[in-house]
């Protein structure tokens, strides 16, 4: 093993209330992946934040827990399949009443999957488009719309990944969806800026969590790992801390970008 590949992850920064005032709404926020780091860094960044996810009990044991430690005014949750547009307007109903006008969204929420394409369904491919394309697409919508209303600008974040850019066996609808929401995020911004609403995407390689051991094939996210320069997987905040950035003030002229949180050498 080489020096670089025994580098394990560094302590999480300390926060600088970059977001101190800000609501954030947050799509698949429960649990322990990107979307739960996202919704714990925004709030130690000053942020308030409701959360969407698809698992109630989750969502309920997430919000409970972020409320004890943060106060139950900065943080609210609701059920919301992404794939169910009147799921979304309830998700971003419920950040209006608690908070004013929408300030930020994060679309979190995404579906993956392995097949080889020649043995894929079209159920297996539309239901990974469906979440992970025309969620992020429902959602933006959803929010944009709002954010022109009011007239007040505001942010989106969209996941993306480096398998839009690379490519990898298996994955066909998940790349193809995500190759989609980084196209989405261009074309939105274009739109947006001109209501003073930025939109901009991160694109991880691959961040340890949980969930991924029980849905991954056996060997694979050590592989995966292998080929990144640390030769580890970024922990879930090491990508919630880009979306902290794009959200910020820090990232005030950036619009249309996808930025890649990755070490991938290959």
């Amino acid at each position: 093993m080489s020096s670089v590949e025994s580098f394990g992850p560094p302590p999480c920064p300390p926060a600088h209330e970059l977001l101190s005032g800000r609501t954030a709404v947050i799509t698949a926020a429960a649990g322990t992946g990107i979307g739960g780091a996202t919704a714990r860094r925004f709030l130690e960044e000053g942020a308030g934040v409701v959360l969407g996810d698809v698992h109630a009990r989750r969502l309920t044991h997430t919000v409970t827990a972020l409320a004890g430690e943060f106060g139950a005014a900065r943080v609210a949750g609701t059920v919301c399949d992404v794939t169910d547009e009147t799921q979304v307007a309830a998700l971003l109903d419920l950040a209006e009443e608690r908070h004013g006008p929408l300030d930020i969204l994060v679309n979190n929420a995404g579906l993956g999957g392995t097949a080889e394409l020649v043995d894929m369904t079209d159920e297996q491919w539309d239901r990974v488009l469906d979440v992970t394309l025309h969620g992020t697409f429902r959602c933006t919508r959803a929010a944009l719309r709002r954010m022109r209303a009011s007239g007040a600008g505001g942010i989106v974040v969209n996941n993306a990944s480096v398998v839009g850019w690379r490519a990898q066996r298996g994955q066909a609808h998940y790349a193809a969806a995500k190759a989609g929401v980084m196209a989405l995020t261009r074309c939105a911004a274009v739109e947006a800026a001109a209501y003073g609403v930025r939109v901009n995407a991160v694109s991880p390689s691959l961040a340890a969590h949980p969930h991924l051991d029980r849905v991954a094939a056996p060997g694979l996210l050590a592989e995966l790992a292998r080929r990144e320069a640390f030769g580890r997987a970024a922990e879930p905040w090491e990508v919630a801390n880009v979306i902290v950035f794009l959200a910020s003030g820090y990232s005030s002229y950036m619009t249309g970008e996808t930025v890649a949180v990755s070490s991938q050498r290959a």
